[in-house]
Order: C-alpha cells, then structure tokens, then sequence
C-alpha cells in the first residue's frame, strides 16, 4: 500500500511540475525568480524522448524474452 501511495504522490508531482514547467513557464518573464527552479526548455522535449525511447527499448526488450522462452523447436522427420 506505502510503495503505491508513494507511485501515485510521485506521479502528480512529475505531472504538477511538467505542466507548470511546460504551461506556465513561457508566460512569466525570463528574469523571473521561478525560473532558478526548472531546467532551460529545451530539455521540456528531451526528456520525455528520451523518457518515450527507454520506455519502448524496455517493451521490445520485455518481449523479446518472452517469445524467445516460449518458442518450440522445430520437428526433425
């Protein structure tokens, strides 16, 4: 129950943050003292690429195994 509360906590913080980063950043000056907190905004398009690419090399890897363990052998007559 603690590790999933500690997901979901975890979520909405990475969600509040990116939208805030992403949303609202570009409206308040750039000599704004909220910028100290966010990285420069090329990363806003790095980072869930890069995020997106680790994502679907895990997928493909995941089933890789999976249909490598389940494959049959071929019959010899």
């Amino acid at each position: 129950m603690t590790a999933g509360m500690s997901l979901v906590v975890f979520s909405l913080l990475l969600f509040t943050y990116y939208s805030v980063w992403v949303v609202v950043l570009p409206f308040v000056d750039s000599d704004h003292v909220l910028h100290k907190y966010f990285l420069p905004r090329e990363y806003s398009v790095i980072l869930p690429g890069v995020a997106a690419v680790v994502l679907l090399l895990c997928v493909g890897a995941f089933t890789a195994v999976i249909m490598w363990k389940n494959r049959k052998p071929k019959k010899v007559d």
